[in-house]
């Protein structure tokens, strides 16, 4: 989906059309957060995603700046996916704006069927997005970004040496700021020299594992299916506070309501967990974790909820805390 938050506050407030928006955190960039999605208005001012709202509201004052209503994208994502579904059953559900269809036994011509995909989404919800056609997930994955908006891309094989060479190494799926740089800092910087570079070489910089991949994504290669079920390893949720907390009894009753939140998720997905962590980050960015093991599995608020207490009794609160998680794992689907 193409900006697909902003999108979704311009569809339901056509006021805010053709207007730079910046969804993100609490909507109040004043105050801590960071950007989850910007409008194509708002990207024009350098703004996007994961940026801190307050660095957004300097480079872009008269943005508008909403709150993440994940409700209501979650209900919209929901009728996007029941759409695709009707075009191709195999599917990869990838995030809230993205899915992988497998359209090879659909007997019909890719570039045809991908043109009722994006008129059903334009009638049925009202959105646009963009569709990237290709032989793998990796080539699909980058064709998809390649005439955003509202964009419909083809690749072959054919075409990696032509267009998928030329490209930034950071548009392969999987690599991130940090081996961005890293590779720049080799005097890497486009996908194209990435594939020059001996298989032998990027072992020895990543490992033989992540070396692999990335030989293997320069030369346009994936041979990954589509998964179209997987059970969570785990499962999280955690509060950034506005202000550093000092106050035990404050962060005491963050656990607990973080607590609450998780176990109702594994309650919802049929699961129990064997494993508590709480996750503190302090007010000079130091991040600890502490666990505790069940004895068994558990899908019981007031056992995990006991654990999760006993794994915040262990940290030494000296300094004020500026983040506090609570993640659930080892999980056993129940029957």
């Amino acid at each position: 989906m193409d900006a697909f938050f902003a999108s979704v506050e311009q569809k339901r407030r056509p006021e805010l059309v053709g207007k730079p928006v910046v969804i993100g955190g609490e909507g109040d960039p004043t105050r801590r957060g960071v950007v989850s999605t910007a409008s194509y208005e708002a990207r024009k001012f350098g703004i996007h995603s994961a940026m801190p709202l307050r660095t957004a509201y300097k480079l872009c004052p008269r943005a508008i700046f909403l709150p993440v209503d994940y409700k209501e994208y979650s209900r919209i994502s929901g009728k996007i996916k029941a759409i695709l579904s009707e075009f191709s059953p195999i599917m990869e559900d990838v995030g809230i704006d993205e899915a992988f269809l497998d359209i090879s036994e659909s007997g019909k011509a890719p570039q045809e069927m991908a043109r009722e995909i994006k008129k059903k989404i334009e009638d049925e919800i009202g959105l646009s997005c963009s569709i990237g056609i290709a032989p793998n997930k990796l080539l699909a994955k980058i064709a998809s970004d390649m005439q955003k908006p509202d964009g419909l891309t083809i690749l072959s094989e054919e075409d990696v040496e032509s267009r998928i060479w030329p490209l930034p190494v950071r548009k392969l799926w999987g690599v991130g700021p940090k081996t961005e740089a890293y590779l720049n800092g080799l005097g890497i910087t486009t996908i194209g020299e990435l594939a020059a570079v001996p298989v032998e070489e990027l072992f020895s910089h990543f490992g033989k594992s992540y070396g692999q991949y990335l030989h293997e994504a320069s030369q346009g290669v994936d041979e990954s299916p589509l998964v179209t079920h997987w059970e969570p390893k785990s499962v999280s949720r955690e509060t950034t506070f506005q202000a550093d907390v000092g106050k035990w009894q404050v962060l005491a009753k963050t656990v607990a309501e973080l607590t609450r939140e998780v176990v109702d998720d594994i309650g919802g997905r049929g699961c129990k967990c064997r494993t508590v962590t709480v996750k503190i980050r302090f007010n000079d960015f130091k991040t600890l974790t502490r666990a505790k093991t069940l004895a068994g599995h558990s899908d019981s608020l007031e056992e995990i909820r006991r654990a999760a207490f006993e794994c915040l009794n262990r940290f030494e609160l000296k300094k004020k805390v500026r983040l506090v998680g609570v993640r659930l794992s080892g999980f056993r689907a129940e029957k």
